[in-house]
């Protein structure tokens, strides 16, 4: 754990020594700022207090800036030959992807502390389900875990990082919109129920709608083992 710690401290050191960060930080805000209060589906237009809306936008906000976010996590290193020289050191591939995982979910997670002020204004607007506020905050942070997962996946496997992110955008795809798709045009049939049960979207409505289901919980923390695995392997192909 102290060694997974100190890498968790570089990551975040490095990044937030970076003004492109901060200017994404910004961004994320002012986005999520017009969604809520002037997009044409604001929250005076529906008339009460509810955050889905809200948060199926931070929902594709956080998929195209995670996959930004993760593209250079492995990539950079091995063109920068900085790869090599860290796993020379007593670092195994399972802390270092940890590392690289768990300081990329801590700034997503920074990210949505930022949206906190849009629920107490709602909140002072009228009557709100915290529970299903408190879930979809949970499916936010379930969704971001599996794009990064996705991203480093993608990065261990890439030359470069500009092709890691459009790897880890064209899987983010199939998650989040192909199997959803080819779900609803199957209509039925055991092939449209796996569609619909690997559709990530679906998964992450059901928690955005206050529905918790430890089914749900279950596909997220297999999509996140699965391609932190794979990730592992690439490095390790890599390493050996």
């Amino acid at each position: 754990m102290r060694t997974i710690g100190i890498l968790i401290r570089k990551e975040l050191e490095n990044a937030f020594n970076s003004w492109a960060i901060y200017t994404g930080y910004l961004l994320f805000f002012c986005v999520c700022g017009f969604a809520c209060w002037l997009s044409p589906d604001n929250v005076f237009v529906l008339g009460q207090a509810d955050m889905t809306p809200f948060f199926t936008v931070i929902n594709w906000i956080a998929f195209f800036i995670i996959h930004a976010l993760a593209m250079k996590s492995v990539a950079d290193e091995k063109k920068n030959g900085t790869l090599e020289l860290l796993l020379t050191k007593p670092v195994t591939t399972s802390q270092l992807l940890a590392g690289k995982f768990c300081s990329q979910l801590i700034i997503v997670g920074i990210a949505l502390l930022l949206t906190l002020p849009y629920y107490f204004t709602l909140m002072g607007l009228g009557a709100m389900d915290h529970g299903a506020v408190l879930l979809g905050y949970f499916g936010l942070i379930l969704t971001s875990a599996c794009y990064i997962s996705i991203g480093l996946f993608a990065s261990s496997a890439a030359k470069t990082s500009i092709s890691a992110f459009f790897i880890s955008l064209g899987t983010g795809l199939c998650f989040q919109v192909l199997f959803g798709l080819l779900a609803s045009q199957i209509h039925f049939g055991p092939v449209a129920d796996l569609f619909g049960f690997l559709s990530l979207s679906e998964h992450f409505e059901s928690l955005n709608r206050g529905v918790l289901d430890t089914r749900d919980v279950l596909y997220f923390l297999s999509v996140i083992v699965l391609f932190l695995a794979l990730a592992r392997l690439y490095v390790n192909k890599y390493r050996y």
